[in-house]
This record gives C-alpha cells, structure tokens and sequence, in this order.
C-alpha cells in the first residue's frame, strides 16, 4: 500500500491505495516530491477530469526514484516526469517516453516542478508560436510570475528574445525583472497603452478574455498568439479585419490529453534544447512554497490565493 491524496467532494483528502503496476512501456517512480499546477485544481472543482483509464489521483509531475524500469531507464535512476494524473501519491505509474534524467545540479523538489510548466511552454511558445533563437522577436508573456511564465521569460531570453510581461504586484514584477523581463503592474497600467509602438511578434497567453483584443492590437505582421488557459474568460470579441491584415495566427492547446507518441516528441526536443540550460544554470526553478504530501489541500489554497510567485510542490519522500 501506498499514502496517496484522493478528491472527495472537492476536498483533498489523505488516503491509502494499492501500489500501482506498471504496464507495457511504463516505469514505476518513488516519488520524492511532486508539483502542484493550477489544472490540479480544475481537477478537484470537477472542471477537469482524468482522461479514461487515468488514475483520479490528482497531480501532472514528479521527481524521483525508478522502483521498477524498462529499457533507457532502470531501477535506482533519478528521473522526473510529465504524468497525466496521479502525481500526489508515494508511487506512479508514467510511460517511460515522458520521463527525462533529473538534471545533475537540481534537487528532487527543484526538479519535480520542472516537466509541467517545460512541457507547456515548448509546446506553446516554441512550436507553435514560433520562438526563435537568436531573432531578436519580441514576446509578450502574461502571467510572468506563475509557474509557467517564469520558465516562459528565462527560455524567451536564453534565445535571445525580447521579453514583455505582465504582474499583478510590484514584487511579482520585481522578479520578472530578475528573470531578464520587462514587467507591467497590469494593476497600475495598461499593457496595451506601454507597448503600442513596441510591435509584438509572440504573446503567451493564460488570461484570455479581454485581453485577446489586447494582444490582437499590438501584434506585428504575422504575429502568433498562443493561449493556454482563460483565467480571464473563456469567450472574446476579436476585430477579423485586424486579424486578416496583420495576418495574426491565433491558436491554444492543452496538454494532458495528447497521445503518449506526442508527448515524447517533446520529450526529446527539451532534453536537446532546454535540459543543458538547466544542467548550466541558465533556466532554473523558481520555487514559491512546498508543502508535506499530507497537506496537499494547504498548497491549493495557496495557489487560489493568487500570492504565489514560481512553482508550489509537495515534499512526498
């Protein structure tokens, strides 16, 4: 048996239940600390169920110990991984296609916070919004002090964009700025209005709602912008006329239900490009608060809090 955390009437709720098997392709990880990510919480509300034969125990990263392997990874490896649930219990089952080394200079709780937010942001800024390396492009980011924007801001750097984004506090701003970005108080001052002549060519997105309009005005020829979430709303008045003359892309995706093959995709792209920024201390994890595995439902509130600036994650070892 197994401590674990299970959703009871959108509570957290301290439980025991089998230690899972691992089926053809996957590994079975020791979990030594796991991330919290906003879909966590999604999850708990009801709003975002696991997809079918995934476990219902929440949590999308871990960082630990190869209990039983398969064929790259073996028993005693440090890995961390991108699950599709099951993250805040003692033991998880993951394809090994999702699984990276644990970086050599990072810890497990550093590295646990790390496959969610990576995974996320290459998909989205990368490959579908179009980041390059050494173009110059301007990239607006909103969110900057989350989880993901902070990765976001540090990878948008470390390919030598120019970096725009928005807070909701001047400390939250102040580490945007450590991070390398420009940073707008969204509270005190209006995103649009400062960057009306700057001409944006990327802009990440997980507020959504009236700030589509927003973006679609500042954007350069063939902008993209790419939402991964709507934390301001899920619907949006767009100008088309704008769209169609800038020749604006705008797009979005999730990540959770993707097939195992696309996943791995990714997998191999961030161990080539990203990983040795880490391994060189050019990207690191910006961690805000870590909580027992027992006390899960504490990292929630945090969360909905909106105080946090970085990753929350839950020490499980």
């Amino acid at each position: 048996m197994m401590k674990a955390i299970e959703i009871q009437n959108q509570s957290l709720v301290p439980c025991e239940r089998d230690i899972p098997a691992p089926k053809d392709g996957e590994i079975l990880i020791k979990v030594v600390a796991a991330g919290v990510n906003r879909p966590d919480i999604l999850q708990r509300q009801g709003l975002y169920p696991p997809p079918p034969g995934v476990t219902d125990i929440p949590g999308l990263e871990v960082s630990g110990i190869v209990e039983t392997g398969h064929k790259r990874f073996q028993e005693g490896d440090e890995v961390c991984a991108l699950l599709a649930g099951g993250g805040y219990a003692e033991y998880v089952c993951v394809p090994e296609d999702q699984c990276l080394p644990k970086p050599e200079t990072l810890s497990h709780e550093q590295a646990s916070v790390l496959p969610e937010c990576i995974f996320t942001v290459w998909n989205n800024l990368v490959l579908r919004g179009g980041l390059e390396k050494n173009k110059g492009q301007n990239v607006l980011i909103h969110g900057g002090s989350s989880g993901i924007g902070t990765f976001a801001i540090q990878i948008a750097k470390a390919f030598g964009a120019n970096v725009f984004t928005t807070a909701g506090s001047d400390e939250k701003c102040n580490t945007c700025e450590e991070l390398g970005a420009t940073a707008i108080n969204y509270k005190e001052q209006d995103f649009e209005e400062i960057l009306s002549r700057t001409g944006v060519d990327i802009v990440l997105d997980m507020v959504g709602g009236s700030y589509t309009a927003k973006n679609i005005n500042l954007m350069s020829l063939d902008g993209r912008i790419v939402n991964i979430a709507f934390l301001g709303g899920k619907k949006a008045e767009v100008n088309i006329q704008k769209i169609m003359a800038k020749r604006i892309t705008l797009t979005g995706s999730t990540l959770r239900n993707r097939p195992i093959t696309e996943k791995a995709a990714l997998r191999s792209d961030i161990e080539e490009n990203i990983w040795p920024l880490i391994n060189k201390g050019i990207i690191k994890p910006i961690i805000d608060q870590n909580y027992l595995l027992k006390d899960a439902w504490k990292s929630h509130v945090r969360m909905e809090s909106g105080k946090h600036i970085g990753k929350i994650l839950l020490n499980v070892a």
